[in-house]
């Protein structure tokens, strides 16, 4: 009996790793995925990731971080991604046959309009994602604390991430 070889998306896949939820995604948590994970083949990346994204270049890094667990219909997973005053981490579902469900940066440092943009996520074991925004004028000399947002996201039973109101 011969087993099927694995497809390229599965072999994608197998990059991130299934946690135990909840986690939490601040400014250095890539790396501990970049020293515990297995670099994404760059075969891989062009195939699932660069055509995601709209500011993509040859010095863009990706980093895989972690599969959601227990995602029966779908597959969802977070990797980090570094560009010009950019690292953010994204959250992205896939149909169980690798089609793009949805994505969205959901923690990280973005850099732009004069000011910088700070986030931290952390995805709950009941798959709510609370996220704590901060911003800075590149000018500014102090952060105040009272310009946070916070907000919360629920992945769906589908793939799709919605925004919870409370």
């Amino acid at each position: 009996m011969s087993s099927k070889p694995p497809t390229l998306f599965e072999q994608f896949l197998s990059f991130f790793p299934e946690i135990e939820l909840p986690v939490t995604l601040a400014d250095e948590s890539h790396h501990h995925f970049s020293a515990h994970n297995d670099p994404i083949p760059q075969e891989l990346i062009d195939q699932f990731l660069v055509p995601l994204e709209e500011d993509h270049d040859e010095h863009t890094e990706y980093i895989a971080c972690i599969r959601i667990p227990e995602t029966y219909q779908f597959h969802a997973i977070v990797y980090w991604k570094a560009g010009l005053l950019s690292y953010q981490y994204f959250l992205a579902t896939f149909t169980e046959q690798g089609d793009l469900i949805q994505k969205r940066a959901i923690a990280g440092t973005h850099a732009g309009d004069g000011k910088m943009t700070q986030s931290v996520a952390t995805i709950d074991d009941d798959w709510i994602i609370y996220i704590v925004s901060g911003q800075l004028a590149t000018e500014a000399t102090r952060y105040e604390a009272s310009s946070s947002t916070a907000y919360k996201l629920e992945l769906l039973p589908e793939g799709h991430l919605t925004h919870l109101v409370d």
